[in-house]
C-alpha cells in the first residue's frame, strides 16, 4: 500500500474514491447516494486549498480516501471525508490514512484536526435521545453501540469536543472530535 496525492488527473482513483463514497455512506440520509454526488464531493476535495490522500494497492487501485478542509485561518483542518474499502477496513489503512494527514498538517503549521461523525442511523447511545438541557452530560458518556466511526477515531488519539443536537433531525447528532497535532501545548 502506499499514499499520494488524489490528483485530478488520475480520474481512475478519481471515480474509484466516489464509488467508495456512494458504497459506504449511501445508507445514511446525509450521505452520497448517486455516483454524480460522489464525483462533485471528490472534485471539490482537489481544489487548491484543500487536502486529497488517497492509499492505493500494488494494482493502484483505490483502498482508501482522506481529505481536509483547512478552517480556523488554517490553524485547523477538518477531516473530511475518510472512507475505506469495506472488504479492506479494519487493516490499518484507516489508520495510515490518519496519520499521514497528521503529517502533512505538522509539515503545514496546522495544530488542531477535527472531524464532525454523525449518528443517523442508532450506533452511539446518543442516537434517539434528546440531549439538551445538559449536552455535555451526554458527551461524557457516549457509546459506541453498534461500531460507530467515532471509536475509530478515539483509537486514533481523537476525544469528544462536543455535540450538535439533532444535526440530521432529532434524535440524530453530529459528534464533534479534534486531536492536537503539533508537538507541543501552547507556547
Amino acid at each position: 500500500m502506499r499514499i499520494t496525492d488524489l490528483g485530478g488527473a488520475n480520474e481512475r482513483a478519481v471515480r474509484q474514491a466516489a464509488e467508495l463514497l456512494v458504497r459506504c455512506f449511501a445508507h445514511i440520509p446525509s450521505g452520497w447516494h448517486t455516483l454524480e454526488e460522489g464525483l462533485a464531493e471528490v472534485q471539490e476535495s482537489l481544489g487548491p486549498d484543500r487536502v486529497s490522500r488517497v492509499s492505493l494497492d500494488e494494482n493502484g487501485d483505490v483502498l482508501g480516501w482522506i481529505g481536509a478542509i483547512p478552517s480556523y485561518g488554517g490553524h485547523v483542518w477538518e477531516l473530511h471525508p475518510l472512507v475505506v474499502r469495506p472488504g479492506r477496513q479494519r487493516q490499518g489503512i484507516g489508520r495510515a490514512l490518519v496519520a499521514d494527514l497528521e503529517r502533512l498538517a505538522r509539515e503545514r503549521g496546522v495544530d488542531t484536526i477535527y472531524v464532525g461523525t454523525d449518528d443517523e442511523d442508532g450506533r452511539t447511545n446518543l442516537y434517539g435521545v434528546d440531549l439538551y438541557p445538559d449536552v455535555l452530560f451526554w458527551a461524557a458518556r457516549i457509546e459506541d453501540v453498534g461500531g460507530h466511526p467515532f471509536a475509530f477515531y478515539r483509537k486514533c488519539g481523537f476525544v469528544v469536543v462536543g455535540l450538535i443536537p439533532d444535526a440530521n433531525g432529532f434524535g440524530k447528532p453530529d459528534i464533534l472530535m479534534a486531536k492536537r497535532v503539533t508537538a507541543q501545548g501552547p507556547e
